[in-house]
Parts: C-alpha cells; structure tokens; sequence
C-alpha cells in the first residue's frame, strides 16, 4: 500500500492558469499551510502563556489570525505567480496591520465605533483581495 505524498508541483502547476476553479484550487491548497501555521501558534502561545485557559489563548490567536494573516494573504494573492507562499505570507501580515491600522485610525475620525473595525475591516480587506486576484485573470 502507497502512501500519497504531497506534490508541491501540483500548486506550480496551477499558478499560471487563468480560470477560476485553479485560482480557489491554490487557495485551498494554501489553506492547509496556513491551518498548519495557526496550529504552530497556538502551540507557541501555550508554551508562552502556559497558565492560561485553552479558550483564551485560542481566542487571541483566532483574533490575531482574523486580523493581520488572513487578510494579508488574500491581499497578496495578486501576487501569486511572482512570490512564493511563505513571501506572501508574511508580506501580507506586515501589510494587513499596516493597511488595518491606518484605516482604523482614519475610520475612527470619520465616527464609526472602533468595536467594528475587527469585523469590518478585515472583511473588506479579504473582499478586496479576492476581487483583486480574480480580476487580474
């Protein structure tokens, strides 16, 4: 009996097509990496944080991860086929909190509450970014 190996070529592959089922294959695919990544940090925060309840620190990572890495990678998935996975990813956290923080900031003036912001702003931030990405094809 064979195990099934993972094929990064399969990701490669589907970078250069121009139709939509390959652009939300790649992001399904990229989906296990990031949920990989969001296992490594609740792991780190509970080595860091070990008195704290599960739920808690489950909670900041749910919120850190709503907030700076999934709109960072569907904003930076225009740039797919030029940057690899692991650019885009961290790119894209350093400019969701920069794009996040300044908007908040200016949102804040303009007078919508800030206990919005964490739900308003990163959904039109992934909104964005998804529309961004097909467009481009």
């Amino acid at each position: 009996m064979k195990k099934e190996v993972f094929d990064f070529t399969e990701i490669e592959n589907f970078r250069d097509t121009k139709n939509p089922e390959g652009f939300f294959c790649v992001i399904k695919k990229e989906f296990v990496y990031i949920g990989i990544l969001f296992l490594i940090a609740l792991i780190i925060f509970k080595i860091a944080f070990y008195k704290e309840s599960f739920f808690v620190l489950l909670r900041n990572v749910l919120a850190l991860f709503w907030l700076f890495v999934l709109p960072g990678y569907f904003i930076m998935l225009y740039w797919k086929e030029k940057l690899e996975f692991i650019e885009r990813f961290i790119i894209g956290i350093g400019l969701s909190a920069a794009i996040i923080g300044i908007s908040s900031y200016y949102i804040g003036l303009i007078g919508l509450n800030i206990k919005f912001h964490t739900i308003v702003l990163p959904l039109i931030l992934i909104l964005v970014g998804i529309i961004m990405s097909l467009r481009r094809k």
